[in-house]
């Protein structure tokens, strides 16, 4: 079941604004060196060309086999150099992928056949290399070319990504302005444009085409780690980085903080004061938010039906030596009921995860509008059971990385409308380092990738905060009678 993803891997690098009409370099080809991008061998591109075709045809995330080719794959042996290449090629490629797909077309007189689909993605990939990537020209054509010979299916079609590719080199500053919303599938865009307007849509389309900084959550002094680090300190407490060579950061080793994205770290700070509570993580893994209810002062059960998950989890923990404040059960969270209540819960839900296609592009491509239904139904079971697990003074957040109304509003509209015992608790803007424009009128935070556009962006997110109704107690029930009786 998919699920959230903003929280990054706490023990990993992070995963790594389109105008087409004047072709500058953009803000992903400014991360990249060119002469290591011209040198960058064939495994790294035949690395890529896996890629696109287990994302694109097989409808895998990019993520799993990333994780699979690390460990028995292309990329075991490979150096972090050419791997960092390879993500960096993979992302670009996925996030400009209706502009790339238009500009090939432009060059073909009639559609491709269906046997020239890994033609077409070294295509794509090669026009990533000449437009975003700083790959010299003859480097990144002649790099397609051989990846057309070394592919079984492409080869029959290698005179035709030689033409294509140098034609576009020709004519690159005739290429028209492409807008943002057309990387996008049509269903997407459409309901993006529904729910927020065309306007604030087309920015979301926009900031996700930019790779995105790397953003950390920090143990203690967040001031001092963003001047030590050389980052950004942003209104929550987040550190803002440029850089995304995450192991070779000081602090890392010792455990200081964790990669976590600025929106992605707002869930937990709304539960306020923690100190010796206990709360509950439901869809727990990788660990960010256990990370950080554990390093504010709570004991944490956290829970995933993911083994492997959990294991990573665990290993995450212990280098935030934090593994002391858990303890984590593999359940599914819509069969397992806890034995007590619990003074906490933060239901971090399974979703479509729409909201971070900067840091993981490869959602936007794997999602449908029949998706959001399905894991929308899964949604509302696991907040309807999960409501329950409070204690009477105990509070739920209920959050997910989707900007799909479905999974976000219309889950809290339909438990209140069902459970008259529950009642919002208004989230108000200093939780949120004043960040006003976050907050919905019903009190939940609705956070948009566009927001904080000029330092980034952030992850798309709804949160909403809930608590049980207060009894009324037995002075509060006399004087209610006495003044029905006084009427």
């Amino acid at each position: 079941m998919p699920k959230n993803t903003s929280d990054q891997n706490p023990s990993s690098p992070s995963d790594t604004p389109s105008e087409a009409q004047s072709r500058p370099i953009k803000d992903d080809a400014k991360r990249a060196n060119a002469n290591a991008r011209a040198k960058a061998g064939s495994p790294a591109r035949r690395a890529a060309l896996f890629m696109m075709i287990a994302v694109l045809e097989k409808k895998r995330s990019l993520d799993d086999v990333w994780a699979e080719e690390i460990l028995s794959g292309q990329l075991k042996t490979m150096d972090t150099r050419d791997r960092a290449f390879v993500r960096a090629l993979v992302a670009s490629c996925l996030r400009h992928l209706g502009e790339l797909d238009h500009a090939i077309d432009k060059c073909i007189d009639k559609p491709l056949p269906s046997q020239a689909d890994h033609a077409r993605h070294i295509m794509r990939l090669g026009l990533t290399e000449l437009d975003y990537l700083r790959t010299p020209d003859h480097a990144a054509v002649s790099a397609a070319v051989d990846l057309a010979q070394s592919n079984r299916n492409a080869r029959p079609f290698k005179p035709l990504v030689n033409a294509i590719l140098r034609r576009l080199v020709r004519e690159r500053n005739e290429r028209e302005a492409f807008p943002p919303e057309k990387n996008l599938p049509k269903w997407l865009w459409e309901s993006w444009k529904g729910a927020y307007g065309e306007e604030t849509a087309r920015a979301i389309a926009q900031v996700q085409l930019g790779e995105p900084p790397l953003d950390l959550s920090v143990k203690n002094d967040p001031e001092a780690w963003a001047e030590k680090l050389g980052g950004t300190l942003l209104p929550t407490g987040t550190v803002r980085l440029a850089t995304s060579h995450v192991e070779e950061l000081e602090g890392y080793a010792d455990g200081e903080w964790w990669v976590q994205d600025i929106a992605a770290s707002l869930p937990a700070k709304l539960l306020g004061d923690l100190e010796g509570k206990k709360v509950l993580d439901l869809c727990a893994a990788p660990g960010g938010k256990t990370a950080q209810l554990a390093a504010m002062g709570a004991t944490v059960t956290a829970l995933d039906r993911s083994a492997p998950r959990l294991s990573r989890l665990k290993q995450n923990l212990a280098r935030l030596n934090l593994s002391h404040h858990t303890k984590r059960v593999t359940a599914d969270a819509t069969a397992w009921t806890p034995n007590e209540p619990f003074d906490a819960v933060l239901l971090d839900a399974p979703c479509t995860a729409t909201g971070t296609a900067r840091r993981h592009p490869d959602m936007i491509h794997l999602k449908s509008q029949e998706d959001v239904t399905r894991i929308a139904n899964l949604q509302r079971r696991m907040l309807t059971r999960a409501i329950n697990w409070i204690t009477p003074e105990g509070t739920l957040i209920y959050c997910v990385c989707s900007l799909q109304p479905e999974e976000g509003e219309a889950q809290i509209d339909r438990l209140m409308s069902i459970r008259k015992d529950i009642v919002r608790d208004p989230i108000t803007a200093d939780e949120v380092g004043n960040m006003e424009n976050l907050i919905t009128d019903k009190g939940d935070l609705r956070v948009l990738p566009a927001y904080l556009a000029e330092q980034g962006g952030m992850d798309g997110f709804f949160i909403a905060r809930l608590k049980r109704k207060p009894k009324p107690t037995p002075n509060q029930s006399e004087d209610t009678s006495a003044s029905e009786g006084n009427n």
